[in-house]
Protein backbone atom coordinates (compact mmCIF):
# COMPACT_ATOMS: atom_id res chain seq x y z
CA UNK A 1 0.00 0.00 0.00
CA UNK A 2 1.55 3.46 -0.94
CA UNK A 3 1.32 6.88 0.43
CA UNK A 4 -0.21 9.62 -1.09
CA UNK A 5 0.61 13.25 -1.74
CA UNK A 6 -1.89 16.16 -1.03
CA UNK A 7 -0.97 19.36 -3.07
CA UNK A 8 0.83 21.03 -0.34
CA UNK A 9 3.90 17.70 -0.33
CA UNK A 10 2.31 16.78 2.86
CA UNK A 11 2.28 12.87 3.51
CA UNK A 12 -1.16 11.28 4.53
CA UNK A 13 -1.63 7.84 5.54
CA UNK A 14 -4.59 5.81 3.52
CA UNK A 15 -6.93 4.27 5.42
CA UNK A 16 -9.80 1.49 4.61
CA UNK A 17 -13.35 2.55 4.90
CA UNK A 18 -16.64 1.50 3.44
CA UNK A 19 -15.42 4.05 0.67
CA UNK A 20 -12.84 2.54 -0.16
CA UNK A 21 -9.55 3.82 0.70
CA UNK A 22 -9.48 7.62 2.49
CA UNK A 23 -6.78 9.55 4.26
CA UNK A 24 -6.72 9.34 8.00
CA UNK A 25 -9.13 12.33 9.07
CA UNK A 26 -10.81 12.77 5.99
CA UNK A 27 -14.54 13.44 6.72
CA UNK A 28 -16.56 10.40 5.12
CA UNK A 29 -19.74 10.92 4.28
CA UNK A 30 -23.06 10.93 6.85
CA UNK A 31 -23.98 7.29 6.31
CA UNK A 32 -20.91 6.09 6.56
CA UNK A 33 -19.82 8.23 9.35
CA UNK A 34 -23.10 7.09 11.71
CA UNK A 35 -22.02 3.59 10.24
CA UNK A 36 -18.63 4.22 12.15
CA UNK A 37 -20.75 5.99 15.64
CA UNK A 38 -22.70 3.38 16.07
CA UNK A 39 -19.79 0.16 15.36
CA UNK A 40 -17.79 2.03 18.33
CA UNK A 41 -20.44 2.27 20.91
CA UNK A 42 -19.15 0.06 23.14
CA UNK A 43 -15.97 2.08 23.36
CA UNK A 44 -18.02 5.08 23.92
CA UNK A 45 -19.64 3.33 26.91
CA UNK A 46 -16.10 1.94 28.32
CA UNK A 47 -14.67 5.40 28.13
CA UNK A 48 -17.57 7.00 29.82
CA UNK A 49 -17.58 4.67 32.92
CA UNK A 50 -14.01 5.07 33.11
CA UNK A 51 -13.98 8.60 33.31
CA UNK A 52 -17.15 8.46 35.66
CA UNK A 53 -14.66 5.48 37.77
CA UNK A 54 -11.33 7.95 37.63
CA UNK A 55 -13.15 11.24 38.56
CA UNK A 56 -13.86 9.73 42.22
CA UNK A 57 -11.51 6.60 43.28
CA UNK A 58 -9.26 9.37 44.56
CA UNK A 59 -11.76 10.55 47.16
CA UNK A 60 -12.48 9.17 50.12
CA UNK A 61 -15.82 8.42 49.57
CA UNK A 62 -15.13 7.38 45.92
CA UNK A 63 -19.23 7.01 44.61
CA UNK A 64 -20.63 8.31 47.34
CA UNK A 65 -20.24 11.70 46.17
CA UNK A 66 -22.20 11.04 43.27
CA UNK A 67 -24.66 11.42 45.43
CA UNK A 68 -23.52 13.38 47.94
CA UNK A 69 -23.03 16.60 45.65
CA UNK A 70 -26.70 17.02 44.32
CA UNK A 71 -27.96 16.87 48.36
CA UNK A 72 -25.44 19.83 49.49
CA UNK A 73 -26.05 21.43 46.07
CA UNK A 74 -29.81 21.61 46.98
CA UNK A 75 -29.43 22.11 51.13
CA UNK A 76 -27.07 25.55 49.60
CA UNK A 77 -29.91 26.86 47.53
CA UNK A 78 -33.21 26.31 49.53
CA UNK A 79 -31.10 28.02 52.19
CA UNK A 80 -30.30 31.20 50.12
CA UNK A 81 -33.12 31.23 48.02
CA UNK A 82 -35.78 29.66 49.98
CA UNK A 83 -35.14 30.72 53.68
CA UNK A 84 -33.25 34.35 52.93
CA UNK A 85 -34.09 35.43 49.49
CA UNK A 86 -37.94 33.55 50.15
CA UNK A 87 -38.78 32.73 46.29
CA UNK A 88 -40.32 29.82 47.78
CA UNK A 89 -43.51 32.03 48.41
CA UNK A 90 -46.07 30.93 46.49
CA UNK A 91 -44.35 28.00 45.13
CA UNK A 92 -46.43 24.58 46.37
CA UNK A 93 -43.42 21.97 47.47
CA UNK A 94 -40.49 24.26 47.03
CA UNK A 95 -38.37 21.73 48.31
CA UNK A 96 -39.24 19.46 45.42
CA UNK A 97 -39.60 22.36 43.39
CA UNK A 98 -36.25 22.93 43.71
CA UNK A 99 -34.76 19.08 43.94
CA UNK A 100 -36.07 18.65 40.69
CA UNK A 101 -34.88 22.10 39.32
CA UNK A 102 -31.34 21.70 40.52
CA UNK A 103 -30.50 17.82 39.87
CA UNK A 104 -32.04 18.28 36.23
CA UNK A 105 -30.19 21.81 35.46
CA UNK A 106 -27.12 19.84 36.22
CA UNK A 107 -27.09 17.20 33.88
CA UNK A 108 -27.55 19.57 31.31
CA UNK A 109 -24.75 22.03 32.74
CA UNK A 110 -22.45 19.54 33.29
CA UNK A 111 -22.79 18.44 29.57
CA UNK A 112 -22.52 22.21 28.72
CA UNK A 113 -19.31 22.57 30.28
CA UNK A 114 -17.57 19.16 29.23
CA UNK A 115 -18.86 19.47 25.91
CA UNK A 116 -17.14 22.49 24.86
CA UNK A 117 -13.46 21.23 25.70
CA UNK A 118 -14.22 17.43 24.53
CA UNK A 119 -11.65 18.04 21.96
CA UNK A 120 -9.18 20.05 23.36
CA UNK A 121 -9.11 16.73 26.11
CA UNK A 122 -9.60 14.03 23.75
CA UNK A 123 -6.74 15.65 21.42
CA UNK A 124 -4.01 13.05 22.33
CA UNK A 125 -6.47 9.92 21.07
CA UNK A 126 -7.32 11.94 18.17
CA UNK A 127 -3.50 11.84 17.50
CA UNK A 128 -3.59 7.95 18.44
CA UNK A 129 -6.49 6.80 17.02
CA UNK A 130 -8.78 6.54 14.10
CA UNK A 131 -12.46 7.19 15.16
CA UNK A 132 -15.04 9.36 14.43
CA UNK A 133 -14.68 12.30 16.81
CA UNK A 134 -18.07 12.78 17.52
CA UNK A 135 -17.75 10.05 20.08
CA UNK A 136 -15.89 12.62 22.15
CA UNK A 137 -18.75 14.85 22.68
CA UNK A 138 -21.38 11.77 23.27
CA UNK A 139 -19.11 10.03 25.51
CA UNK A 140 -19.13 13.30 27.38
CA UNK A 141 -23.33 12.83 27.50
CA UNK A 142 -23.23 9.38 28.41
CA UNK A 143 -20.54 10.09 31.51
CA UNK A 144 -23.07 12.94 32.70
CA UNK A 145 -25.75 10.39 32.42
CA UNK A 146 -24.59 7.67 34.15
CA UNK A 147 -23.45 10.68 36.92
CA UNK A 148 -26.96 12.40 36.55
CA UNK A 149 -28.66 8.45 37.74
CA UNK A 150 -27.62 8.21 41.10
CA UNK A 151 -28.87 11.95 41.44
CA UNK A 152 -32.48 10.20 40.53
CA UNK A 153 -32.38 8.18 43.38
CA UNK A 154 -31.47 10.59 45.79
CA UNK A 155 -34.16 12.97 43.80
CA UNK A 156 -37.14 9.62 44.89
CA UNK A 157 -35.94 9.86 48.48
CA UNK A 158 -35.76 13.32 49.09
CA UNK A 159 -39.44 13.61 47.73
CA UNK A 160 -40.46 10.53 49.13
CA UNK A 161 -39.64 12.20 53.21
CA UNK A 162 -39.85 15.76 53.03
CA UNK A 163 -43.05 16.69 53.34
CA UNK A 164 -45.18 17.85 51.99
CA UNK A 165 -45.87 14.67 50.24
CA UNK A 166 -47.62 14.56 46.97
CA UNK A 167 -49.76 11.66 45.47
CA UNK A 168 -48.42 9.54 42.67
CA UNK A 169 -50.68 9.38 39.30
CA UNK A 170 -49.54 7.38 36.66
CA UNK A 171 -48.15 10.65 34.87
CA UNK A 172 -44.81 9.92 36.99
CA UNK A 173 -44.20 7.70 34.08
CA UNK A 174 -43.83 10.85 31.89
CA UNK A 175 -40.41 11.99 33.46
CA UNK A 176 -39.13 9.25 31.40
CA UNK A 177 -39.48 10.66 28.02
CA UNK A 178 -38.45 13.85 29.57
CA UNK A 179 -35.28 12.58 30.13
CA UNK A 180 -34.79 10.97 26.64
CA UNK A 181 -35.44 14.52 25.21
CA UNK A 182 -32.94 16.24 27.61
CA UNK A 183 -30.42 13.94 26.82
CA UNK A 184 -31.14 14.12 23.45
CA UNK A 185 -30.68 18.12 23.72
CA UNK A 186 -27.77 17.12 25.39
CA UNK A 187 -26.04 15.17 22.56
CA UNK A 188 -26.84 17.74 19.96
CA UNK A 189 -25.42 20.61 22.92
CA UNK A 190 -22.17 19.06 23.26
CA UNK A 191 -21.19 18.25 19.78
CA UNK A 192 -22.08 21.89 18.99
CA UNK A 193 -20.42 23.48 21.23
CA UNK A 194 -17.89 20.51 20.75
CA UNK A 195 -16.42 22.24 17.74
CA UNK A 196 -16.92 25.58 18.85
CA UNK A 197 -14.52 24.91 21.67
CA UNK A 198 -11.99 23.93 18.97
CA UNK A 199 -12.41 26.84 17.14
CA UNK A 200 -12.15 29.54 19.75
CA UNK A 201 -10.67 27.72 22.89
CA UNK A 202 -11.18 30.53 25.47
CA UNK A 203 -15.22 29.33 25.19
CA UNK A 204 -14.40 26.86 27.47
CA UNK A 205 -14.02 29.21 30.12
CA UNK A 206 -16.81 31.70 29.35
CA UNK A 207 -19.10 28.58 28.82
CA UNK A 208 -19.10 28.66 32.95
CA UNK A 209 -20.52 32.31 33.11
CA UNK A 210 -23.25 30.76 30.34
CA UNK A 211 -24.20 28.03 32.68
CA UNK A 212 -24.65 30.26 35.56
CA UNK A 213 -27.01 33.06 33.92
CA UNK A 214 -28.76 29.81 32.15
CA UNK A 215 -28.90 28.46 35.34
CA UNK A 216 -30.99 31.15 36.79
CA UNK A 217 -32.77 32.07 33.51
CA UNK A 218 -34.64 28.66 33.65
CA UNK A 219 -36.76 28.35 36.88
CA UNK A 220 -35.05 26.75 38.88
CA UNK A 221 -35.21 28.46 42.38
CA UNK A 222 -38.56 30.59 41.38
CA UNK A 223 -41.06 30.28 39.22
CA UNK A 224 -41.25 32.11 35.81
CA UNK A 225 -45.19 32.33 35.91
CA UNK A 226 -45.31 33.97 39.14
CA UNK A 227 -41.97 36.34 39.10
CA UNK A 228 -42.68 37.61 35.27
CA UNK A 229 -46.71 37.67 35.01
CA UNK A 230 -46.45 41.98 34.71
CA UNK A 231 -43.79 41.38 31.32
CA UNK A 232 -45.82 38.93 29.42
CA UNK A 233 -43.35 39.21 26.35
CA UNK A 234 -40.23 38.11 28.65
CA UNK A 235 -42.28 35.69 30.30
CA UNK A 236 -42.53 33.83 26.65
CA UNK A 237 -39.38 34.21 25.59
CA UNK A 238 -38.27 32.42 29.10
CA UNK A 239 -41.17 29.76 28.49
CA UNK A 240 -39.58 29.23 24.66
CA UNK A 241 -35.82 28.22 26.85
CA UNK A 242 -35.00 23.92 26.46
CA UNK A 243 -34.31 23.86 30.29
CA UNK A 244 -37.81 25.63 31.92
CA UNK A 245 -39.60 23.10 29.47
CA UNK A 246 -38.18 19.80 30.70
CA UNK A 247 -38.45 20.98 34.43
CA UNK A 248 -42.14 22.23 33.87
CA UNK A 249 -42.85 19.04 32.65
CA UNK A 250 -41.07 17.39 35.41
CA UNK A 251 -42.61 19.00 37.62
CA UNK A 252 -45.72 18.54 36.54
CA UNK A 253 -45.95 15.13 36.32
CA UNK A 254 -43.31 14.23 39.29
CA UNK A 255 -44.47 16.76 41.87
CA UNK A 256 -48.18 18.42 41.04
CA UNK A 257 -49.78 15.33 39.26
CA UNK A 258 -51.54 17.56 36.19
CA UNK A 259 -50.92 17.55 32.65
CA UNK A 260 -49.12 19.19 30.81
CA UNK A 261 -50.20 21.97 27.94
CA UNK A 262 -49.30 19.86 24.35
CA UNK A 263 -47.31 22.99 23.29
CA UNK A 264 -44.41 22.19 26.38
CA UNK A 265 -43.97 19.26 24.62
CA UNK A 266 -43.96 21.08 21.87
CA UNK A 267 -41.09 23.04 22.60
CA UNK A 268 -38.57 20.16 24.33
CA UNK A 269 -39.24 17.86 21.46
CA UNK A 270 -38.34 20.49 18.65
CA UNK A 271 -35.65 21.98 21.09
CA UNK A 272 -34.13 17.73 21.19
CA UNK A 273 -34.32 16.78 17.71
CA UNK A 274 -33.66 20.28 16.15
CA UNK A 275 -30.55 21.01 18.39
CA UNK A 276 -29.52 16.96 17.94
CA UNK A 277 -29.92 17.86 13.85
CA UNK A 278 -28.08 20.98 14.20
CA UNK A 279 -24.97 19.88 16.35
CA UNK A 280 -24.46 17.00 14.96
CA UNK A 281 -24.15 18.12 11.04
CA UNK A 282 -22.05 21.44 12.34
CA UNK A 283 -19.93 18.64 14.44
CA UNK A 284 -19.66 16.54 11.27
CA UNK A 285 -18.20 19.38 8.78
CA UNK A 286 -15.31 20.01 11.07
CA UNK A 287 -14.97 16.53 11.31
CA UNK A 288 -10.83 17.38 9.39
CA UNK A 289 -10.28 20.07 11.30
CA UNK A 290 -9.64 17.62 15.32
CA UNK A 291 -6.07 16.86 16.17
CA UNK A 292 -4.85 19.60 13.99
CA UNK A 293 -3.44 21.79 16.92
Amino acid sequence: MSETNNPLGLTTIPSVSSEGLVPVGKRTSLRSYLSALWNRRHFIIAESRAKMSSSTRKNLLGYGWLFLTPLFSVLAFWFIFGFILQTSRGVPNFIGFLVVGVFFFGFTGRCLTGGTGAIRSGASMIRGFQFPRAALPISTVVRNFLDFLPTLVVMVIVLAIIPPLEVITWRVFLVIPVIVLQTIFNVGLACLLARLGHIVPDLTNFMSIVSRFWLYGSGVFFSIEDRLADHPALLAAMQFNPLAAYLTLVRNSLLYGVDSPPSLWLVGTFWAFGLLIVGFLFFWRGEETYGRR
